[in-house]
């Protein structure tokens, strides 16, 4: 019979966290029994669990930041071992026969790919994520966390870390490149990190200069606030890569100037609304508007040993959960911007 770990769902769109005991399926060949640390809050989870994105299949647990030690492994398991501390991030399972798969980019698969929660897996159940105390996970889905990140640092990096280490490595941030990092969130905070790990010249950009200083500490060299208009026109031109982090709607047309020719604006929030683009703005100066979503298994695995070597883990605050309505306060604290800058649940307090 499969087990049960103790774990925090949501009964429907609305409703308050409870914790409940969750079924986790009885290891096969190639699983590995991961004992959660630490469970990181993404802005996703909040947006799927308040079923802003609609298709949130509930009982819904949340969570696809996940990092801990390997508590068991199935009998066909050779990566990794009792012990071995590790991290799952936003997929759990794909066909791994397609082209995308063959490739490493398992995000794109064609079967589809299988998210770590609200998706139904190829057996048909439905997947439920990290805001629990143990995990069940395919060992291909499953990174390693090298030393010299903590578990709580690191636990956001399987979202938030790929997520924009991805497109900065894409779109070639490195010595001698000007990057501006739109945002100074969950995703802002990192791909600030990460660029400035890379060697780019990184602005911050945001509506006011509340967060100027900790774009500083960050590692930001300079500071826009878009309330200050002349600020932001003295900035056009300047920027060879623009990562935008928020989901807001913004005017693409005060951003694009921004770029470079030849320059990219590539977006990773996820706005509700399409954005309005004229064609001349990318003509003029031959820009490109971009996305972009996760990375696959390997270069996620390569963002984890990039930010190991240069000593990169996520700003957290850590949520103690004995009281579920803690992590409740804590959604709520992350759509009004009062993290800094991502929340972590120690699992053991679930």
């Amino acid at each position: 019979m499969p087990s049960t770990t103790r774990a925090l769902s949501l009964a429907a769109a609305g409703a308050p966290f409870a914790k409940v005991d969750l079924e986790r399926r009885d290891l096969r060949d190639d699983d590995i029994l991961i004992d959660i640390a630490f469970a990181g809050i993404c802005h996703s989870d909040i947006h799927t669990g308040r079923d802003e994105w609609g298709a949130a299949h509930y009982p819904l647990t949340p969570g696809h930041e996940i990092a801990g030690t390997v508590a068991a492994v199935g009998a066909a398991v050779t990566r990794h071992k009792v012990g071995d501390r590790v991290g799952v991030g936003c997929l759990v399972d794909s066909c791994g026969e397609c082209e995308p798969c063959k490739n490493g980019l398992e995000q794109f698969c064609t079967k589809p790919s299988v998210g770590t929660y609200n998706a139904q897996g190829y057996d048909g159940e439905w997947t439920a994520g990290g805001y629990a105390r143990q995990v069940v996970v395919s060992e291909r889905f499953v990174c390693a966390i090298p030393r010299g990140i903590e578990l709580d640092e690191a636990a956001p990096l399987l979202c938030a870390g790929i997520t924009t280490y991805s497109p900065l490595k894409r779109w070639g941030a490195g010595p001698g490149k000007k990057v501006a990092v739109v945002g100074i969130g969950g995703l802002g905070h990192m791909a600030v990190k990460l660029a400035v790990a890379m060697g780019a010249d990184v602005t911050t950009i945001s509506r006011s200069d509340a967060k100027s200083s900790d774009a500083i500490a960050l590692g930001a060299t300079r500071h826009v606030a878009t309330s200050d208009g002349q600020a932001l026109r003295d900035a056009r031109g300047r920027f060879d890569l623009i990562v935008n982090t928020v989901s807001a709607d913004l005017a693409m047309e005060d951003y694009l100037p921004l770029l470079r020719p030849l320059g990219v604006m590539v977006n990773v929030g996820l706005p509700s609304q399409p954005y309005a683009v004229h064609p001349g703005s990318l003509i003029g100066g031959d820009k490109v508007l971009a996305g972009s979503m996760i990375g696959g298994v390997p270069e996620t695995q390569e963002m984890l040993d990039f930010c190991a070597a240069h000593g990169i883990g996520a700003s957290v605050e850590t949520l103690d959960a004995t009281d579920a309505a803690a992590v409740d306060a804590a959604w709520d604290n992350v759509v009004a911007g009062k993290v800094r800058y991502r929340y972590v649940i120690d699992a053991a307090t679930i």
